[in-house]
């Protein structure tokens, strides 16, 4: 009888062997340069500097929310998620790494989920970003795949935590007692 840690690695092998399939320059390429890019999230610093400067105050809020989310998913999946688990990078010397193999363990994907974490926060303030932020981070998290260094099941994780954060950071508990607060407050002036 198999375990549900075997039928997870055996679908994360199949799935990354189908992934090495479609390998072409130009695909390979295109993804390299994403993740690179989202490396240290200066992708995701990139649009909120954007964002603060073009986009008005909603702009600005949805820079802040997705920046405030970075943090949080940085610190899970960097942090405790990392020291948890300590899976070891996939290796397979037929089809090796584009890029060069990040030291650090490999569950959860930290790019996944800080690309995520920005997307869902910034979105879920300003939610006509969606439609650009989402495929973007989906682009981050298969470049991770696509690249040799993680494995399906890492994205996955790292996309969980990154809405986790987004979410998170969009709607802080902290600032819940606050607004019921400033209800509470004004319905007892009028």
């Amino acid at each position: 009888m198999t375990t549900l840690r075997q039928r997870i690695h055996r679908l994360d092998r199949r799935l990354m062997k189908r992934s090495f399939e479609v390998r072409s320059p130009a695909l390979d390429g295109a993804l390299v340069a994403t993740t690179r890019a989202a490396n240290y999230s200066r992708l995701w610093l990139a649009v909120a500097g954007g964002l603060a400067v073009f986009g008005g105050q909603g702009g600005r809020r949805a820079a802040g929310r997705g920046l405030v989310a970075i943090a949080i998913a940085a610190t899970v999946a960097n942090g405790p998620a990392k020291l948890l688990v300590r899976r070891r990078r996939p290796s397979s010397p037929w089809r090796p790494t584009l890029i060069r193999t990040p030291r650090s363990t490999s569950f959860p994907s930290g790019h996944t989920a800080t690309a995520f974490a920005f997307a869902t926060g910034a979105s879920a303030e300003l939610p006509l970003l969606a439609p650009v932020l989402v495929p973007l981070a989906g682009a981050v998290a298969y470049s991770r795949v696509h690249t040799g260094v993680h494995y399906p099941s890492d994205v996955v994780a790292g996309v969980g935590i990154g809405v986790a954060a987004g979410l998170l950071a969009a709607h802080p508990p902290w600032q819940a007692g606050a607004r019921e607060h400033a209800v509470t407050g004004s319905a007892l002036l009028s």
